[in-house]
């Protein structure tokens, strides 16, 4: 039901950043045109705090983007653990480029830091359970791939990408379909290449959807000790018809709540906000005329 495979780079980063770049220049820099066109400098990106690093592919792919011949030489890698006021990496080229890419460079690798400091924070959080930090679709507008790559440097694990490569029924699907079951058997006859995921927020739910032949059960909302019941109960139905079926529980996860949420023995946890509430690291870049 999920990708565990290594994390690849999408291959959109320049369509993103390219949309990006537009996004902020407009019609043209009116600032950077202050400074010389053929005025060049250094730059140095430090950190400000503590974080995990993601985004340098995007970060890069902004300043190639402008044509400016931009060296730049990294002196860490994504998904490496940074301290604060540690040089992150170095830029020599021209000023203009320097400024007008900045912006735009330090959004990609601030947002997508946070997110793989945030994952990162939830990980450790479940070390010496088998239970897996999982992303959701709960992701910012074009930024999904990107959000979901900074998921994986730190061991999260994404969820369906989107409404195309899995499904994934929830009350609304089952009141427009009649019932869970008949949403199920809908899901298996228009898309039978498709792992079939159903979201319950009952006892009687987790039975309807077992019963309905399911690949993953999402327990959402579930109190902890009812949580430990349905676990149970889709448990032995794995047993009994030995059905490989996901256990996921999402719904109020937090980072005081997770570990007792992961010792119910759920197989994996969902949690939105590592992709919608992002907090981005703090990072600047200062730049030396030559």
């Amino acid at each position: 039901m999920y990708m565990k495979a290594k994390p690849e780079l999408p291959d959109d980063i320049t369509t993103t950043v390219q949309q990006a770049l537009a996004e902020d220049i407009g019609d043209g820099d009116r600032n950077a045109a202050l400074v010389d066109a053929d005025a060049c400098g250094r730059a140095m990106l430090i950190t400000r705090e503590s974080a995990i690093v993601a985004g340098t592919a995007w970060f890069d792919t902004v300043f190639a983007a402008l044509n400016g011949g931009m060296d730049i030489e990294w002196h860490c890698a994504d998904g490496q653990r940074i301290h604060n006021d540690i040089p992150l990496c170095t830029l020599s080229g021209r000023i203009r480029n320097l400024l007008t890419g900045e912006r735009t460079a330090l959004n990609f690798l601030q947002m997508m830091s946070g997110v793989a400091t945030a994952t990162h924070d939830y990980v450790e959080r479940l070390k010496g359970t088998r239970t897996a930090v999982v992303d959701t679709r709960q992701t910012m507008p074009g930024l999904r791939s990107a959000q979901k790559y900074a998921v994986q440097r730190r061991a999260g694990i994404n969820h369906r990408f989107g409404l195309h490569d899995a499904i994934l029924l929830n009350e609304n699907h089952a009141a427009a379909a009649g019932s869970i079951a008949a949403a199920v058997s809908r899901a298996r006859e228009l898309a039978p290449q498709l792992p079939v995921q159903v979201e319950v927020t009952t006892l009687e739910e987790v039975d309807t959807a077992l019963e309905a032949g399911i690949d993953a059960i999402l327990l959402d909302n579930f109190a902890t000790h009812v949580l430990t019941r349905a676990v149970n109960m889709a448990r032995a139905y794995r047993r009994r018809f030995r059905k490989a079926i996901t256990i996921e529980a999402s719904g109020g996860i937090n980072l005081r709540n997770v570990r007792e949420i992961a010792d119910t023995g759920v197989d994996c946890i969902s949690i939105g906000g590592l992709t919608k509430h992002v907090r981005a690291i703090d990072y600047s870049m200062y730049i030396e005329p030559a």
